[in-house]
This record gives C-alpha cells, sequence and structure tokens, in this order.
C-alpha cells in the first residue's frame, strides 16, 4: 500500500514531466494552501488558476477605491513635506512596497582614454 509521501513523491515527480512544478511552493501566501490536501502549493497551474480567481471577485467597491484615492494625495504630500524625515519617508514605502530583490550586477570597465580622446597638447617652440 502506497504511503503518502509516496503519493506525494509521484505527484511531484508528475508535475516536473509535465513543466508545472512550482519550484518556490514557500512563496504562496494564500491560506487556502497551508494545511490542506487538496490544494498544493507545488502545482504552479493550481496557484496561477486561485490567483486569477481570486483577482476576479476581489474588484474593489466605491468606497475602498476613494481611500485609496484619498492615499495616494496623502502620500505625495507627505514625500513633497521637507519637514518629513527620511525615516518617515521609508516607513511610507514600507506600507506599500511588499518586497524588493535587489542585483548587483558585474561591474563594467571604465573606458580606456584613446589618444583621439585626449585634447592637442600645443606645442611651443622654446623662446
Amino acid at each position: 500500500m502506497p504511503t503518502k509521501s509516496d503519493s506525494k513523491r509521484s505527484k511531484t515527480d508528475a508535475l516536473i514531466e509535465e513543466g508545472t512544478f512550482n519550484p518556490s511552493p514557500g512563496t504562496v501566501r494564500d491560506p487556502k494552501f497551508r494545511g490542506s490536501e487538496f490544494f498544493d502549493p507545488h502545482d504552479a497551474v493550481q496557484v496561477k488558476y486561485e490567483m486569477l480567481r481570486r483577482v476576479s471577485i476581489d474588484i474593489l467597491d466605491e468606497a475602498v477605491r476613494e481611500r485609496l484615492v484619498a492615499m495616494t494625495a496623502d502620500f505625495n504630500r507627505l514625500w513633497a513635506d521637507t519637514a518629513t524625515p527620511n525615516r518617515e519617508r521609508k516607513r511610507l514605502l514600507a506600507h506599500i512596497i511588499e518586497d524588493v530583490t535587489l542585483v548587483k550586477l558585474p561591474r563594467k570597465a571604465p573606458p580606456r582614454s584613446t589618444s583621439a580622446s585626449r585634447p592637442a597638447r600645443s606645442r611651443r617652440s622654446p623662446p
């Protein structure tokens, strides 16, 4: 009789073979996918379907939209105010931005100067 880990492994193998395996299931934040036997965060198709379904259901009502518009006006005013310290600006951004990933790119070597790019020196004849 197959154990639960065997059935999980075979489902994972099937998802990999079909090209629908989600390599980062820890990034799925929907509570449905926690502790459920039906919802599998490894199944990329199921995760995407649930995301799209939720967006179509969670359309903003007018009151929420008005509050968001007011918040953006307040944000612009607070951000532009010279009396707002940088730490408060950082807190404002933290309320809006959930995640930022920085990627360090390799540094390009500065261009070499060539004789053509140097200004010509005037040669004076000695007096």
